[in-house]
């Protein structure tokens, strides 16, 4: 391979949680993949997933390998690709986006230079419209009004996240003050593992004299979480519990990667990945970080356009 040649190998790298459930793969997982691969004619388009227990558990039933983000970077370097962005398919910037952060800043600062480039873009929830980014709240909350039902003062959509003790699960409670803000006042979101909790969202339903709830997955994938601690016949799923406090309950069972409003969201991070300055451009002063003449430059695609940064910022789907 010429030098030429090997500084044109570009290569995008989808990365998520992952699921075991073949079906919701290919709807809410390959469905994003092949929107990335259509919108970027000019990159490998690579999968890795991020949880090693689901990795495991398919090499297992299907004898099929799938990478995790480490191997699907070393992969790649191997194989002599030079410019490579990572679009993580994850909800909120917890700790499963803090685990492919910290393997690329690792991989943009380190002394010898695997890539030319590397970048990281944002989840689905990350900019909130200040200092000129895009609002990914609003946005996704546009996304996600095509696939709820028709509202009336009687009925209510229940969201589930997963959440989580990592501080970015914060995302979940800030977007059910997005959705209250743009009017959809009968929406709202509950997390498995933490914060709003489906108790305090039952009290809510109960004092706006809700009659029926449609339950639906704000998660990437209608997978394990959506089968059982969502829609489950258990008396602790959230079906059971909406149910024993009176309300008439249906389920939405699809993830939202099936979502093209939400496949879109995810292009177009990317998209901003790919625009983002290359590391060591200089650092626009005057932005009040007081870096003492250091300029932190960062593997993310959040079209800071030479804004300087410091430390990182601080789910599964």
């Amino acid at each position: 391979m010429s030098q030429e040649q090997a500084a044109n190998k570009k290569a995008i790298l989808v990365v998520s949680f992952g699921t075991s459930y073949p079906e919701t793969l290919k709807l809410n997982i390959e469905s994003v993949e092949n929107r990335i691969r259509e919108a970027f004619p000019g990159y490998e388009v690579r999968r890795a997933f991020t949880s090693r227990t689901v990795i495991k558990r398919i090499a297992e039933r299907d004898g099929v390998q799938i990478d995790n983000e480490r191997q699907a970077l070393e992969r790649l370097h191997t194989e002599g690709y030079q410019e490579v962005y990572l679009q993580p398919l994850h909800i909120v910037p917890g700790a499963e986006y803090d685990k492919v952060k910290r393997l690329v800043s690792h991989y943009a600062h380190a002394k010898e230079k695997a890539f030319a480039t590397i970048r990281l873009g944002r989840p689905l929830l990350y900019s909130m419209g200040v200092d000129d980014h895009p609002d990914d709240y609003e946005i996704a909350i546009r996304a996600l009004v095509h696939q709820l039902p028709a509202a009336a003062p009687d009925k209510a959509v229940v969201l589930m996240g997963h959440g989580g003790i990592h501080p970015g699960n914060a995302a979940y409670a800030a977007l059910q003050l997005k959705l209250e803000e743009a009017g959809l006042n009968n929406v709202f979101i509950y997390t498995v593992e933490g914060f709003p909790s489906l108790e305090s969202i039952i009290g809510k339903l109960k004092q706006k004299q809700v009659k029926q709830v449609t339950l639906m997955p704000f998660l990437l994938v209608a997978g394990d979480h959506a089968t059982n601690d969502m829609a489950g016949e258990e008396e602790d799923s959230a079906k059971s519990q909406l149910a024993a406090a009176g309300f008439a309950v249906d389920v939405y069972f699809h993830g939202l990667g099936e979502n093209t409003a939400i496949q879109d969201i995810y292009v177009a991070h990317l998209r901003s990945a790919i625009a983002h300055p290359p590391h060591g451009h200089v650092c626009a002063h005057g932005h009040g970080h007081h870096h003492k003449g250091h300029c932190h430059t960062h593997a993310h695609g959040h079209g800071h356009k030479g804004h300087c940064h410091g430390n990182g910022h601080g789910h599964k789907d």
